[in-house]
């Protein structure tokens, strides 16, 4: 089943929803102020791992990657709200 999330979720959420893709196999359309601009899931043939396979991911506390934050500011300073269509 696909789930619609609005763009902001997605990125404050974002190793859960990897997460829920990786080990659930769920799928995600994103969306940005209603309109749909990506979709997230599984890819196709990968294999999915076990529950033991994933807490022990999850418990090993693997290091992020620093550079993927700056990337998330550098692209949500880029977007720019929509223009008001009712503005004179």
């Amino acid at each position: 089943m696909e789930r619609r999330i609005p763009a902001s979720q997605l990125v404050r959420h974002l190793a859960d929803i990897l997460g829920r893709v990786r080990y659930g196999g769920d799928s995600f359309i994103v969306e940005r102020h209603g309109t749909p601009i990506a979709r997230i899931g599984p890819v196709a043939g990968a294999q999915r791992a076990t529950l033991a396979e994933a807490a022990f991911v999850w418990m090993s506390g693997a290091p992020g990657d620093a550079s993927f934050a700056d990337d998330l500011e550098r692209v949500g300073s880029a977007d720019r709200a929509p223009r008001n269509p009712w503005a004179s």
